[in-house]
Formats: C-alpha cells, structure tokens, sequence
C-alpha cells in the first residue's frame, strides 16, 4: 500500500509552485477515457434507441450528435486541466489583453461557430438537404460547427461558412420535398402548325422517365417573337440537382420529334427594305468624275 502510494505521488513535473504527480496523470487520463465511454454509450446506446422510437430524422440526428460532442469536449477540457493542476482562471486573466486581439482577430470565425450553432438547433438546414446558395447548387454533405460542405452539380464539394447559411439568402429545395416545377424554351418557325407543335412537346415531355406524369405536363404558347413563335413546356421532376441533364434529354427529343414531323426551328434573321430605288453602275462604268 505504501509502495502505491508513493508510486502515485511520484512528482513527474515539477516547476517552481507547480507540480504534475502520477495520480494527477491518472485523473486527467481517468476523465478523458471516461468523457469517451460516456459519448460512445450515449451515441450508438441510448440516442440511437430514442432516433428510432421517435423516428427523427437523419440529419436532425446528426445535429444532435454534434451538440452532444460540442457541450461533452469543453467540459472534459477544463476537467482535465483542473485534474493536473493547472489553474485556468489565473491563465485566461494574465493572457486577457492577447485574448482580446485575438478574438478581434477571429471575430468572423466567432461568427461562424454561432452561426453553426445556430443552424445545429433550429434545423432549417440538415444533411441531405438541396440548397441553392447564390449560384452554387449543392446537396449538403456535412454540417460542422464552423462550416458546412456542400457537393455541386459538378460532383465538387465547396467549403461554406455557416453564417452565409444563417445570414444569407438560401433556397432550401428540400422543404418542398424536392418535387420542382421546371421549363424549357422552345422556339418554331412562323407558319408551324402550333397544335402540332402543342403535342409534340407533350410528347417529349411524357416520354422521359424523370418527368412526372402528376402533376400533368405543360405547354404554353408565350409569344410572337421576332423571328419565331415562341413556347414554353413546363413539367415537374425531382432531379433538381441533375435537372440540365433531363432538358438536354427533352431538348434531344424534342430536335427529333421536330425533324420526323418537318417542323423547323428558326435561327435569328432580318429583312432590310431600302426606302428608295437602288442605283447600281453597270460594270465598268464609273461615276462621274
């Protein structure tokens, strides 16, 4: 028993007023691996018994997991440097001035982190949801406590700060369960049959396998533009994030519908009408000197 005890009173670091023990190395391992048992058990024990029983969903469970991490860690932080004696009070108020720049320095990140806080509780964005953030279309991969990932239609992943998520202006397709009312424009030639035209495009439309049958596909004749006639077809799909893939489909058979039905799709032109007879000099003869 005295053996032990000396063992864990053995002084591994010792600095002026200042001493680190083998006991106080075991406390702070003691927490640590404590702090882990504790996560792992309320991770994949008691929070995944209560996702299921309450059927949440699978990025509101995320979201969790992570505020669970984000309170556990400081905690296991600070319990750790009180069990080996190391007094953070006196640190942060000798370092105050330094703290200051530095948090004048990291103001955006500050923001960030609450920002992802933020989106962490309320829920407005999860994984797998379908955003559009200014140009970018994306499908989000990860939230983090500082910034979310998110994979464009390039198959690309792009780095976003949380409080663009929070302050900016963000269409969450998702909300609306992804189905999407989309159009495509369509221009023929002057003196096309439009009913012809009308049920073509429906044709087109009815055909591809993305394009919802309900609700019902569309066609409407928009306008007498300049050099043709011009039609709008709109049809529902969920394949937002692949939508270009579907309308270069519709545009491909919709090119082929037109030519098998001799229906033609004009380029832009313009007639020029000259207000007064045109003299032409016959070769050969020049002006008047």
């Amino acid at each position: 028993m005295t053996t032990l005890r000396q063992f864990l009173n053995f002084e591994l670091i010792k600095l002026k007023s200042y001493t680190l023990t083998v006991a106080d190395m075991c406390s702070a391992l003691l927490i640590i691996f404590l702090a882990w048992a504790f996560l792992y058990v309320l991770k994949h024990y008691v929070l995944r018994l209560f996702f299921r029983r309450k059927g949440v969903a699978p990025g509101q469970q995320f979201a969790i997991n992570q505020l669970v991490k984000y309170i556990v860690y400081p905690v296991t932080f600070l319990l750790t440097f009180q069990a080996i004696g190391i007094q953070l009070s006196v640190f942060l108020a000798g370092a105050a001035a330094l703290l200051v720049g530095i948090g004048l320095g990291l103001q955006q990140t500050f923001k960030d982190l609450f920002s992802g806080i933020i989106l962490l509780i309320e829920g407005t964005v999860k994984i797998g949801d379908l955003l559009v953030i200014g140009e970018t279309i994306g499908i989000v991969k990860e939230i983090g406590l500082r910034t979310s990932k998110v994979e464009t239609r390039d198959e690309t992943v792009n780095i976003v700060p949380n409080s663009k998520l929070v302050e900016d202006i963000v269409t969450n397709w998702s909300h609306n369960n992804r189905l999407t009312r989309f159009n495509l424009d369509v221009g023929v030639a002057y003196g096309s049959n439009v009913s012809l035209v009308r049920d073509l495009l429906l044709k087109a439309g009815s055909e591809h396998k993305k394009v919802l049958q309900h609700p019902d596909t569309d066609v409407q004749f928009r306008n007498f533009g300049a050099s043709s006639l011009d039609f709008k077809l709109f049809f529902y799909s969920y394949e937002f994030l692949r939508i270009e893939s579907v309308k270069s489909d519709l545009r491909f058979r919709i090119d082929e519908l037109f030519r098998q039905n001799k229906i033609n799709i004009p380029f832009p032109q313009q007639e020029v009408w000259f207000r007064n007879e045109l003299i032409t000099a016959a070769p050969g003869n020049g002006a008047n000197a």
